[in-house]
């Protein structure tokens, strides 16, 4: 072969099509039925272009309307834990006959609380320890044949008994009260004690918890106003001190956004 003259393409590029052979690959028989007939693929014709665009959106067009998901209660039980919104616990609509008497008429009732169970744990305390030790005591002076020390010791444990029931019942006399005026403590069984503190003078407010207190839910409130007298200030043992700290701030400072949610939730529950 004379070195000037082109060579013949070998291998892989030898058996490709010229440009110009318009009915390569159209040889199979596979390709002979209607289906495959040749056409242009970027037809020029407007209204074949808008027939293909309308199958299409045929195809996938959807057969019905959206219908949005719908959840059980009991697949949605548990997804508020943890974060997010939290909703209050539920009070009582109206104010107990013991805490009545010292709201005036254009006042808002917003919640009582008693002390939590924890703060009545020293006289409970005391009065099993008592309970114990006398009772020990009496049997051993009873063997002693020693009759007068017994009925002495029986009359020292009825006092420390009485004075256990006392501490119940001044335990269950004992309130917190919030307004959207004031917050109150309200004690005292023969000798009633009313302290108030009027929200527009509290300057500062916390709640503290022990280890303790966080496990049992339980805290003490620290109140701070702008007078030098202060009637309240701190309050212990109070329950749910984060649920309560969240009411009074709002009092304080979103009182409107009270008003707003216990109108919804009047006239839901018409």
């Amino acid at each position: 072969m004379d070195p000037g003259e082109p060579r013949e393409p070998r291998g892989e590029g030898a058996r490709r099509p010229r440009d110009d052979d318009e009915n390569f690959g159209y040889d199979d028989p596979a390709f002979d039925g209607p289906e495959y007939t040749r056409s242009d693929p970027y037809p020029d014709d407007a209204a074949a272009y808008a027939r293909d665009q309308r199958r299409t959106e045929e195809i996938y067009e959807d057969s019905g309307e959206y219908q949005p998901p719908s959840f059980t209660p009991d697949e949605l039980e548990g997804l508020d834990q943890g974060g997010g919104p939290r909703r209050f616990l539920p009070l009582e609509d109206e104010p107990t006959t013991l805490v009545a008497r010292y709201l005036f008429p254009t006042e808002r009732y917003r919640g009582e609380w008693k002390r939590h169970w924890i703060h009545l744990t020293t006289p409970i305390a005391i009065g099993a320890g008592a309970t114990l030790v006398l009772g020990y005591l009496a049997g051993f002076l009873t063997r002693q044949n020693i009759d007068g020390m017994v009925t002495v010791a029986v009359l020292v444990w009825l006092g420390v008994i009485s004075w256990v029931a006392w501490q119940v019942f001044d335990w269950y006399f004992d309130r917190f009260i919030l307004t959207n005026k004031r917050v109150m403590v309200v004690n005292g069984i023969i000798t009633r004690k009313v302290a108030m503190m009027p929200l527009l003078r509290v300057t500062d407010m916390k709640y503290e918890q022990s280890a303790l207190g966080r496990m049992l839910s339980y805290g003490t409130f620290v109140l701070e106003s702008a007078g030098q007298d202060q009637a309240l200030r701190e309050v212990k043992h109070l329950p749910n001190p984060n649920e309560l700290y969240l009411r009074v701030v709002e009092e304080m400072y979103e009182p409107q956004a009270v008003e707003a949610r216990l109108g919804k939730e009047d006239d839901d529950a018409d």
